[in-house]
């Protein structure tokens, strides 16, 4: 019986080499004879002196922000498509982990996301993107994590200082409001809540909300501070017996795969928090498959989590495509599974948070590293990455050189791991396209006559995963439709009774909050509007402008006319605009140029280059005032400008030589309340 294992084993093991050379090309060839043609590095895995630390798992963020923005609005099956490539167990990432942003008003990278509370008296929990796709990822993986951090607050909790932390109580009640809400409106359990995205954290803040979430029954919401440095918190952890004991987690913000001292003294869970940020192309993927490995090798963090989930915004953000995945034409439905991904299902497929890592990981000799978990039940999964310095590097921080070279790596199953029988192999390659292998099964490897030891070529930018587990797969749905760029004719009504969204489809809030609205004494064609609804300047995270702005479009159109009704509620000091040729957004909103068309209810109109109203081409007088409707057109074609008010020219043929492109948009003079209706765009087509 033993000879037919034996002569059973070397029969597998000389197929599994041929399949895999067939399948994987170089790579996989000497997986069985290698350890007898070279020496290399030897590496025992091994529990008999116990288990390292626990496992809490791979996750993303949506938001910080408006990172999901055209997510919603994809037609299915796409957007359903999407949503399992990021979530569906054994499927694609896999994720086990969803952060996502408290919107507070404020712009925070991409776009604002709307608050739960936008004033004092006002509670809404069903604005915005994200209680969706929290539920989303909770159809998919029951078992999900999901975690919660504001970036920016609305300016009521600031009473006029840009400050969280004027009122404590008051913060806390309105960041506890919002978990409460997640399980009392979608019957969502919030599980980790942060502090104030890489901004300054307050002690006495972080005890009040731990006391607010106790008092409302919610001691199994746990505290992660302070997602910004490992600095200072953890020395405050030290020097502080209460604050070291409400806060659960330390979490850090693109820790280059490096912890300190004083965070590991505290003995508390080290997450990186928020890492990769980096362009989704294989240089991206080999940077996120060096840290997934190493920020638990090199600085024992135990979970990490992308920024950002899906890079679902617009072209000519900023951080374009630094999502796991792209889709930024819902217009289209076409999206892009990118390789990141497939780098991701490497270790989510193949593990669950409360497995541990084994305490023998580490790097190779020749560059790369390993690391192997256990879910304490004879499960081991392998992860061996040998990603290059120059495909490798992440956005943030300096990476210091280093040196990969093709090695030999042998793994020898030692403790209760010595009788596995059998492990499945699934192979990565990043490169050049005829070299690239995204997430492929190779044959198995048979252990039993080899003592529980398996050799591996291992040669650049590679990625392997070893394990016991038979479950995984790489999902494939039919490709999607061509990408198309933005319709060049387009408009929207607003005519939407009852709103599946609060915000309307493909306008990207950039300062401000744009929201469907109905007037209830209005039963004309204006009954239904787009509007903005913030009248106080939010607790910022970035730069906002003085003046509020939502983008549509394609950042590509040079010449267009954009038409739209608009309502000023201010009387006096109200003003609004429509803009062509808008060239910034995100976090560079303030300093946006283009071409503005405004009208001010004290009877004045204004075309200026820029959204600051610095550059001012030209200015007069016109009948206009606060609570009337009227219809703005704007014409630019070429290095001219004209604009129309109530279909009569106003001003026409003034100059614009800068900028040469961008998107159409909409906005108020200041934070104030103002309506808009019947937008169209018409572009010319792109040369």
């Amino acid at each position: 019986m033993a000879e037919s294992l034996l002569q059973a084993s070397r029969q597998r093991r000389v197929k599994a080499m041929t399949a895999a050379a067939g399948s994987a090309g170089r790579a996989a060839v000497p997986l069985l004879l290698c350890a007898l043609l070279a020496p290399g590095g030897a590496y025992v895995l091994d529990d008999s002196d116990g288990l390292g630390r626990e496992f809490d798992g791979v996750g993303a963020v949506s938001g910080g922000g408006a990172t999901s923005r055209l997510l919603v609005n994809y037609p299915e099956p796409y957007r359903s498509q999407i949503l399992d490539y990021l979530f569906k167990p054994n499927f694609g990432a896999s994720l086990h982990i969803l952060k996502v942003e408290i919107g507070g008003d404020g712009q925070t990278t991409d776009g604002t996301e709307p608050s739960h509370m936008h004033y004092e008296l006002d509670e809404n929990y069903f604005r915005g993107y994200e209680w969706w796709l929290m539920k989303e990822a909770k159809k998919r993986n029951p078992n999900i994590t999901l975690m919660a951090l504001p970036w920016s607050f609305p300016g009521w909790l600031g009473k006029g200082y840009n400050w969280p932390y004027v009122n404590l109580q008051l913060t806390a009640y309105y960041v506890v409001a919002w978990i409460v809400g997640a399980k009392h409106y979608h019957d969502l359990d919030i599980d980790y809540i942060g502090i104030w995205n890489e901004r300054s954290f307050d002690i006495n803040y972080i005890k009040v909300l731990r006391r607010m979430l106790n008092y409302q029954g919610l001691q199994q919401v746990k505290i992660i501070a302070s997602d910004n440095l490992w600095e200072p918190i953890s020395a405050f952890m030290l020097l502080d017996s209460e604050l070291l004991e409400v806060i659960d987690v330390i979490g850090a913000h693109y820790p280059g795969t490096h912890t300190v001292k004083d965070a590991r003294m505290t003995k508390k869970k080290l997450w990186s928090s928020e890492d990769f940020s980096t362009l989704n192309n294989d240089v991206g993927a080999g940077c996120w498959g060096r840290i997934l490995n190493q920020n638990y090798i090199n600085g024992y963090m135990t979970s990490t989590i992308a920024w950002n989930l899906v890079a679902s915004y617009y072209g000519g953000l900023p951080y374009g495509r630094s999502g796991l995945m792209t889709a930024q034409e819902p217009w289209s439905g076409h999206y892009v599974v990118e390789s990141p991904i497939w780098v991701s299902a490497h270790t989510t497929q193949f593990t669950q948070p409360g497995w541990y890592y084994l305490k023998t990981v580490g790097h190779l000799e020749k560059g790369g590293s390993y690391v192997a978990l256990t879910d304490g039940l004879g499960n081991l999964t392998v992860i061996i990455e040998t990603m290059s310095h120059r495909h490798s590097r992440c956005i943030r921080p300096f990476l210091p050189y280093f040196n990969v070279s093709n090695q030999f790596a042998t793994f020898v199953l030692k403790g209760s791991f010595s009788k596995i029988p059998e492990l499945q192999v699934w192979y990565t390659r990043l490169g050049t396209s005829s070299e690239r292998v995204l997430f492929k099964q190779l044959d198995s490897l048979w252990l039993l006559d080899s003592n529980g030891s398996v050799t591996l070529e291992l040669w650049e930018d590679e990625l392997w995963t070893l394990t016991t587990l038979t479950r995984g797969s790489k999902g494939r749905y039919p490709l999607p439709p061509p990408p198309q760029p933005f319709p060049r004719t387009y408009e929207d009504d607003f005519n939407v009774d009852y709103p599946f969204f609060s915000e309307a489809p493909n306008f990207a809030d950039q300062t401000g909050v744009f929201e469907y609205f109905m007037n209830p004494e209005d039963p004309g064609e204006h009954r239904f509007t787009l509007r903005q609804v913030l009248n106080q300047r939010p607790v910022t995270w970035a730069a906002d402008a003085s003046s509020t702005i939502s983008v549509i479009g394609d950042y590509t159109w040079s010449n267009m006319t954009i038409k739209c009704d608009v309502y000023i509620e201010t009387p006096v000091k109200g003003g609004v605009f429509i803009a062509g040729r808008v060239n910034k957004g995100g976090i560079w909103i303030r300093s946006a140029r283009g071409v503005f068309f405004w009208i001010f209810a004290n009877g004045t109109y204004r075309v200026t280059g820029d959204l600051a109203g610095w550059i001012i081409y030209t200015s007069g007088q016109v009948e206009v005032k606060a609570q009337e409707w009227y219809t703005l057109t704007l014409t630019i074609k070429a290095r001219t400008a004209s604009g129309t008010l109530n279909g009569k020219p106003l001003w026409a043929n003034v100059r614009v030589n800068f900028p040469k492109n961008g998107w159409a948009a909409i906005g108020t003079h200041s934070f104030e309340f103002a309506q808009f209706d019947n937008f169209h765009v018409e572009a010319d087509p792109v040369p």
